[in-house]
């Protein structure tokens, strides 16, 4: 892109009157709005054969994604996605999000910050969909004991001075 031209518009810009939703301005709003119920819509985001991976999960199909969000919502308290930013097309976009989060039980508000890169089948829908974070600094490094074990792995590989 050259220097002097204008920046993508937000994934979430408001399209002009009687335009469709962009591909990624529906995922966007699906997924900043996501509640259990919500979960009868995902046929509508998902291709039907759709891929789904993140540090925990590599799966395919509707069922499949079904699950690790059904999942979520039976771990977890409260969990909402935030999303920063967004930039794509037609065919695929790129998504910086903040989730949000309680472990049941728990009072503490945690956050993870990732990225999400989707590509879109021709019909708009979600049929490649890849989370990237960094599990051990965003989860692992928050929890007592392994909090614990993660700062000195990471004390132990940092370059010294910097």
């Amino acid at each position: 892109m050259p220097m002097d031209a204008p920046p993508p518009p937000p994934c979430t810009a408001p399209a002009a009157p009687n335009t469709p939703a962009t591909p990624a301005a529906r995922v966007v709003r699906f997924f900043e709005a996501l509640h259990p119920a919500a979960l009868d819509a995902l046929a509508g985001i998902y291709t039907e054969d759709a891929r789904f991976q993140d540090p925990f999960h590599t799966v395919q199909g509707l069922p499949a994604i079904r699950r690790v969000f059904d999942h979520m919502y039976e771990r977890l308290e409260a969990p909402r996605f935030v999303v920063r930013e967004c930039v794509g097309d037609a065919q695929q976009a790129f998504v910086i999000w903040d989730f949000v989060f309680r472990f049941r039980g728990e009072v503490r508000e945690r956050r993870i910050h990732g990225s999400t890169h989707l590509r879109f089948a021709p019909d708009g829908r979600v049929r490649e969909h890849r989370d990237y974070w960094d599990a051990a600094a965003e989860l692992y490094a928050q929890l007592p004991v392994l909090g614990a074990l993660m700062r000195w792995l990471q004390r132990r590989a940092a370059a010294p001075d910097v």
